[in-house]
């Protein structure tokens, strides 16, 4: 009889749930998707649904359900700090503890409530510890029989980071990093200090980090002021935090901003506000840090269990050139990194400790390949299903028996600058699109970074696009070993696709250094040459393959720019009807759902007022 195990996290952000059926991953979701709440951290209700009805199970059928940390544990560690703190944490403590006391300590009733509603009165309910949880996530669908595992975000209950060993099906761990000492949150705070919102805008910190001169005296200065004053680094990658300057542990803010005016020499930035010099620079002093306290954490994890494989998971494992500042330093043969690393992804590695380590279940080898297909978890239509989803704004469009025929035209309509919004398939798990729910364009138009950021995206202009490059090309663009298929790595574009003698970047503003033709491929290639790279197997998305080599037949280039199918502040679309709103309130020029092709031109355009009757087939 099949052992079905529900992972879910909640309450926090990142909202979602999984399924795993005798230790395979049916589906996996999260739950902003179907409310349309970016980050939302209600309890997974629809997601729930989706994952039982993927499986064609009940709640009744569920062995165990798994919440992705300890919430009293949680708990005694705020209890615990506001203590220590004294009259400083009154003002998060007045704030905070009705909501714990009313719901969070309560979720163990809450879930009990929920499922007997569902008709499943006897389940049992686990806890793991957050760190467990992503541990999980990261080592059980890695390829690996044997990893050591780094995990890094915020904070769980009490740890900020943890160093275990991963062998068969178990999972010991070594060694942790507690609050209020955390790199996550030290990450977070500078999210906040630079304009951007903690727990949402860390990657544009991460993107902004690569405008600022390394050279730089500032910078330097910077760097210099963050590590004897705000952060002491050990030799092993533990750090300490100077208090006096961040607030996160007791008030409703990240930094002391007076003090850190002081030792910085500069204010905090508003929101939305011009980015200057200063601001790039401070953003490439506080990645630079992180990185080397990323990399002291990887060899402290290889020296403790001498593994040639690293698998990591956490909010920091989303940092690609964190991350690739481990794989360059050569510290492991090997390095998986789970895609859905935050707290999305802890529904997935709860349901893991529930199956392997509650239930006992044997860990089988997966032929050296991960267990994640592709992270394309989520919901798919195909078909009439589309159609159901658009009968009421009478869409025009054209059906393509032979999808070849679609790709032909299609890949000839990006080569021209056209930009087309891609529906295909499962919906990916996690915060990346990587081909079925994505934006495409052509990477070596130097205008389509500014035009899809502008015109699609409505979000900051400095922002970088990824290319989806065949794998099997991928060596011929980028300095990379191995494949990337989860976009959670970067590479250096090769020299004899660089545009050289143009990095002078002093005096011109954000927008002037991205206008700068940097490759061939102007639009994937960030100001210091580097790209975070997809790489595309025709074995795990031949659709996605299939465009991206119907392009390359035109063009002579295997690569395409593919970034996520939304708008800034929405959630990747999930259903058609969210696809075709996006495709009318944008600039995307081309909307293609399963083997439907949209044309903006010619459609039953209500949301803008323009009727065309005609049918109209795309020339």
């Amino acid at each position: 009889m099949a052992v079905n195990i529900l992972g879910i996290s909640a309450f926090y952000h990142d909202s979602a749930a999984t399924l795993l059926v005798d230790g395979n991953i049916i589906a996996a979701a999260q739950e902003e998707r179907f409310t349309r709440k970016k980050n939302d951290s209600s309890f997974p209700e629809n997601a729930i649904e989706y994952v039982l009805k993927e499986a064609g199970i009940n709640p009744e059928d569920l062995n165990a359900v798994v919440f992705y940390d300890k919430p009293l544990l949680k708990f005694e560690r705020l209890l615990e700090t506001y203590h220590s703190f004294g009259a400083g944490g009154l003002l998060n403590f007045v704030y905070s503890i009705p909501t714990w006391i009313k719901e969070k300590i309560y979720i163990k009733r809450l879930l009990r409530g929920k499922f007997n509603k569902k008709g499943n009165n006897n389940i049992p309910i686990l806890f793991p510890e957050h760190h467990l949880s992503h541990a999980a996530s990261a080592y059980y669908p890695s390829p690996f029989e044997e990893a050591a595992i780094l995990t890094i975000d915020g904070v769980g209950e009490w740890a900020t980071a943890s160093i275990s060993d991963g062998e068969g099906s178990n999972i010991t761990v070594l060694k942790e990093m507690r609050f209020p000492h955390s790199l996550g949150l030290f990450y977070s705070a500078f999210t906040y200090y630079l304009g951007f919102t903690p727990n949402n805008g860390e990657y544009k910190l991460m993107g902004l980090a690569a405008f600022g001169n390394e050279q730089s005296l500032q910078t330097k200065v910077y760097r210099e002021k963050i590590i004897s004053e705000l952060v002491d680094i050990r030799e092993d990658g533990s750090i300490i935090l100077n208090m006096a300057y961040f607030d996160f542990a007791t008030k409703l803010r990240m930094v002391n901003e007076k003090k850190f005016s002081a030792l910085l020499g500069l204010s905090r930035r508003m929101p939305e506000s011009e980015i200057l010099p200063e601001h790039m620079n401070l953003a490439r002093a506080v990645q630079e840090v992180t990185e080397t306290i990323v990399l002291a954490l990887a060899k402290t994890a290889q020296s403790l269990t001498g593994r040639k494989n690293l698998v990591m998971a956490g909010g920091v494992a989303l940092n690609c050139t964190a991350n690739s500042k481990i794989l360059n330093a050569g510290i492991f043969e090997n390095i998986w990194i789970q895609p859905a690393a935050g707290d999305a992804g802890g529904s997935l590695g709860a349901a893991y400790a529930g199956y392997h380590i509650w239930h006992k279940g044997s860990r089988k080898s997966n032929a050296g390949l991960d267990k994640m297909d592709g992270a394309y978890l989520g919901p798919q239509y195909s078909g009439p299903s589309i159609l159901s989803f658009l009968r009421k704004y009478e869409p025009i469009y054209t059906y393509f028996e032979d999808f070849s025929e679609l790709v032909s035209l299609i890949s000839k309509k990006i080569a021209e600058g056209n930009v087309v919004g891609w529906f295909q398939g499962r919906m990916e798990f996690g915060p990346r699109a990587l081909g079925n729910r994505s934006i495409v364009g052509d990477p070596r138009n130097p205008k389509m970074q500014i035009i899809i950021n502008s015109k699609i995206k409505y979000r900051e202009g400095f922002r970088p696009f990824a290319p989806a490059v065949l794998a099997e090309d991928a060596e011929k663009y980028f300095v990379l070993e191995g494949s990337s298929p989860y976009m959670l790595f970067i590479a250096q574009m090769r020299d004899e696709f660089k545009k050289e003698g143009q990095e002078n970047y002093d005096g011109m503003n954000v927008m002037e250094r991205i206008n700068v033709v940097r490759s061939d491929f102007p639009s994937i290639t960030h100001v210091d040459h580097t790209s975070r790279v997809q790489t595309v197997a025709r074995e795990s998305n031949p659709r996605f393959w299939e465009l991206i080599d119907g392009f390359k037949k035109i063009t002579g280039h295997g690569m395409l720019i593919n970034t996520s199918f939304n708008v800034r502040g929405e959630p990747i679309v999930c259903n058609p009807e969210e696809a075709y709103l996006g495709f009318m309130r944008t600039g995307m020029d081309f909307l293609v759902m399963g083997n439907y092709v949209f044309d903006k031109r010619c459609q039953n355009n209500i949301l803008k007022g323009t009727i065309y009757k005609e049918k109209h087939v795309p020339d």
